[in-house]
């Protein structure tokens, strides 16, 4: 008998007044009957959830941070079931499916640390003229309830990345997991239930961001919204959130500069692996490779070779590297844009097509040269298994390539000459740059953000908490 997941709400599961079926992107195969919250569901959950939070917030620092510890064990103790779960409703493969509860535990663990060090600092007040005879300091306070509305391509560590930096700042939160993928965010439920988060404190309401991104935007006890998905529901959500708190991680086209006097032997299979890791499906996947002349044909051509020989298969199989996108639409969507920079004259040297036989809308490990950079391969964020390989000649030349992209999140550079290393980390206009490793490199407590239109704001255990608190000054003034 299939599984019905309702709302939790106050602690509690409350039945929902519709139900959606959930289907397996690789098979079809019915998951479970996922309720799909009303705005005025939504509402509850936020009400409840401010509730809550009027206590919550007086929890001291060290029960928070064992009610995380606590979290962080219990997943690690379910950790091939949990990865099953993703590999099941997000088609991730089972490696990567497990590497990413390996993280989300991590992340949980990094945000029980934080929650203990949650400071503020002392101000020199006579530094200023008539501030002679006053104490002052800064201490950091929660602000509220935090909406987190969180994408499919990492339903546990993404809803990590929100809800540990949330609780452990003494705020409380409602998450808004991504459509496909709500069954890895409400296991959650009884996992922080257990842990002895109090009723309220969390809430997860599941259903269409359309229906319920307003609400959980602009509620007026909505005191900051945190949202990783595409750049024009970021842009909705903006305007809907008005003037309080966001944190908008909107995605990107990610780079790579491979640098003269490289070893491709040393690179060659790190840099397949940032460009179609989970296919592709990552905000920091290696979408474009910029190589230099010098290693440019042998590089493309042994990268093409290598691209043919990901296994492809089903999400839980060990062996599966390549497996369905997250939609039928998500792969039409990869097959028209590849479509489309062949017809502007870009050479598909590897994939460029739908694999037959295997399961639902995989898309082929595919590799384009010659891509005009007019085309939206390069331009845009493709979100699926394709890599864009171009020369160049002079490292400006590549750094300028790079710029002219309106996303700005992650970038890295291949090479053996620090002026150059230095010289691509302070001139590439991103977030942050890796310098010998792929722009796919992130762990989980480093600070994570774009610039231009790859978002707002910054992620990263500690430095969410301090966007997820209020920095408030007490200054005393010393009677004689």
């Amino acid at each position: 008998m299939l599984k019905r997941y309702d709302l939790w709400i106050g602690g509690k599961w409350r039945q929902a007044e519709q139900y959606e079926m959930l289907y397996a992107p690789y098979n079809g195969e019915e998951l479970a009957l996922i309720a799909q919250a009303t705005p005025a569901e939504a509402e509850e959950a936020i009400v409840e959830a401010h509730a809550a939070y009027e206590s919550y917030k007086r929890m001291p620092a060290s029960q928070r941070s064992r009610i995380l510890f606590r979290v962080a064990e219990a997943i690690e103790a379910r950790r091939e079931e949990l990865a099953g779960i993703i590999a099941r409703e997000a088609a991730k493969p089972m490696t990567a499916a497990r590497a990413e509860i390996a993280r989300t535990v991590e992340t949980y663990r990094f945000s029980a640390e934080a929650a203990k060090n949650i400071t503020g600092e002392q101000v020199a007040m006579d530094a200023a003229e008539g501030g002679q005879g006053k104490i002052g300091f800064t201490v950091r306070t929660p602000i509220g309830v935090v909406t987190a509305i969180t994408p499919f391509n990492f339903p546990f560590n993404l809803v990590a990345h929100k809800v540990g930096p949330a609780l452990a700042a003494g705020n409380a939160v409602v998450v808004k997991p991504a459509e496909q993928t709500p069954i890895s965010a409400l296991v959650l439920a009884e996992l922080f239930a257990e842990a002895g988060l109090p009723a309220g404190v969390l809430a997860i309401v599941t259903g269409k961001g359309a229906e319920l991104g307003e609400k959980l935007s602009s509620h007026p006890l909505v005191k900051k919204v945190s949202f990783t998905g595409s750049h024009a529901v970021g842009e909705l959500i903006q305007r809907h959130a008005g003037l309080r708190r966001t944190t908008l991680e909107l995605g990107s086209n990610s780079a790579l500069i491979i640098d003269e006097g490289t070893n491709i032997d040393d690179i060659l299979a790190r840099c397949v692996a940032g460009a179609y890791a989970y296919n592709g499906q990552v905000c920091i996947s290696l979408q474009r490779i910029l190589v230099h002349r010098s290693l440019y044909e042998d590089f493309a051509a042994r990268f093409a070779q290598a691209a043919k020989q990901l296994s492809v298969g089903a999400p839980l199989d060990d062996k599966t590297e390549l497996t369905s996108l997250i939609s039928e639409k998500a792969a039409h969507r990869v097959a028209a844009w590849v479509e489309e920079a062949a017809a502007s004259g870009a050479s598909v040297v590897a994939g460029g097509r739908m694999v037959e036989g295997e399961g639902n809308h995989i898309f082929a490990a595919t590799v384009l040269t010659d891509v005009p950079r007019s085309a939206k391969v390069w331009s845009e964020e493709i979100f699926g298994p394709v890599a864009v390989i171009m020369p160049f000649d002079e490292l400006e030349e590549a750094v300028r390539a790079i710029n002219e992209s309106r996303y700005g999140l992650q970038a890295g550079i291949y090479t053996a000459n620090i002026h150059h290393a230095m010289a691509a980390a302070l001139e590439l206009e991103a977030g942050g740059v890796v310098i010998n490793d792929i722009p796919t490199f992130r762990t989980d407590q480093m600070p994570y953000g774009g610039v231009k239109d790859s978002g707002k704001g910054t992620e990263g255990v500690a430095y969410a908490v301090e966007e997820m608190t209020q920095l408030k000054l007490i200054a005393i003034h010393l009677r004689k």
